[in-house]
């Protein structure tokens, strides 16, 4: 339904719901196997009505009125031997119920138009039935097969973010950094990867479960499969994480942090959306870094919301943004950011990780100028554990560095 049809659906609603003298009238789609309220007017928040709200199909009156279980109007919702014991009576606080259904434009059921009061109303059959499917059938024309071709799609992708955190949901991989003096890894990030055709790339598999209210969920999911290999990471190595500052303000995730604080963590600050509270997510990062994790911040360089926040959590790695080291080789203008922020680094005692170097011409350049630490395909790319520690191993342990040392730098 798009905004200009709304108004013209709730004032329809509103009509009905006084017609009627019920507290309550919604419009629903019925969509893989599932009730979505998409309007409604009155009482809405007496009787626990949200619009947007999913519910089990199975578990509705409509459903129940579409298949000739139960009549289209209940009087008496709480006696009547249908209705009585649903947990929908229970939780909407349903006294009296009419509904029928409003059909797409090839007479197929779309969903629901349905009118409820907390109190009983015997009389309500009467006056109803043949004046609700009238307005049923206007409705249809508004919300129409455009409504429920929409709720389909997003029914199917909320099954598969759910899907997402099955046992083979999401695998991780790891992708080394190194010193570039020699190519040994000190660090490994953890990287959660999907499998789901809905989600290629990992930033649409984390954007879609925000959009459920899980996003904070999966990343924890993340956090705990990635900590599950932490009793293979070498003594000397760091493992980092990814965590957005949502998912930190979440105590599950400070607890998951915590747990695992002298095993040589180190916490990637991602930036995905604007922070909001900065002094509330300063007050974890100090914790977390009281308890011996290191604080990263990725994207310098890359605009003045990674400064701001290079400023605020005072990090003790910061990883220099990818766009600032493509081309760093024949970019003068490329050469003097990444040397200034070379400097800025050293100055406040923190370590800088060029990321998604490419090619020799921009790992020499990079050295040249005197980043210490790298990451990208050029170096290695993302594998398993196993893999990354086997391929490194003929290099050996070269006795540890600032980017791996167990306390906080500066």
């Amino acid at each position: 339904m798009n905004t200009a049809e709304l108004p013209v659906v709730e004032r329809l609603l509103t009509l009905v719901r006084l017609h009627l003298g019920t507290e309550v009238a919604w419009a629903s789609v019925l969509a893989e196997g599932r009730q979505v309220i998409v309007a409604a007017a009155g009482e809405t928040a007496a009787m626990n009505i949200v619009v947007g709200d999913g519910t089990d199909a199975d578990g509705s009156y409509c459903v129940r009125v579409l298949a000739g279980r139960l009549p289209a109007a209940v009087g008496e919702a709480r006696r009547h031997p249908v209705t009585r014991d649903l947990a929908v009576t229970r939780d909407l606080r349903i006294g009296s119920y009419v509904g029928v259904p409003w059909r797409t434009p090839d007479g197929a059921v779309g969903g629901m138009l349905c009118c409820v009061s907390r109190h009983p109303d015997p009389g309500l059959e009467e006056r109803s039935l043949a004046y609700l499917e009238t307005v049923a059938a206007m409705l249809g024309d508004l919300i129409g097969g455009r409504e429920l071709q929409e709720h389909h799609a997003a029914a199917r992708v909320e099954r598969a973010v759910r899907s997402l955190f099955d046992a083979d949901g999401l695998r991780m991989v790891f992708q080394p950094a190194v010193r570039l003096s020699d190519g040994v890894p000190t660090a490994v990030e953890a990287l959660a990867r999907f499998d789901h055709e809905l989600f290629p790339t990992p930033d649409r598999a984390f954007a879609a479960a925000s959009r459920f209210r899980l996003g904070v969920d999966l990343e924890l999911l993340a956090v705990r499969r990635a900590f599950a290999f932490l009793p293979a990471v070498p003594a000397d190595m760091m493992m980092c994480v990814n965590l957005s500052a949502e998912a930190l303000l979440d105590d599950r995730v400070q607890r998951a942090l915590l747990a695992h604080a002298d095993r040589r963590i180190g916490l990637e600050v991602t930036e995905h959306t604007q922070v909001s509270d900065y002094l509330a997510l300063i007050s974890v990062t100090e914790r977390m870094r009281a308890a011996g994790i290191r604080i990263v911040v990725d994207d310098a360089g890359a605009g003045y919301a990674s400064l701001k926040h290079i400023l605020q959590l005072r990090p003790n790695v910061i990883k220099l943004d990818l766009t600032l080291v493509r081309d760093v080789d024949t970019d003068a203008s490329r050469q003097a950011l990444a040397r200034s922020l070379v400097s800025f680094a050293r100055d406040i005692g923190a370590i800088l990780v060029a990321e998604g170097i490419e090619t020799p011409a921009e790992l020499e350049m990079l050295r040249r100028l005197g980043v210490d630490y790298g990451q990208g395909y050029l170096l290695a790319r993302p594998a398993s554990l196993g893999r990354i520690l086997a391929d490194h191993a003929v290099l050996g342990r070269r006795g540890s560095s600032r980017l791996d040392a167990s306390g906080p730098v500066g």
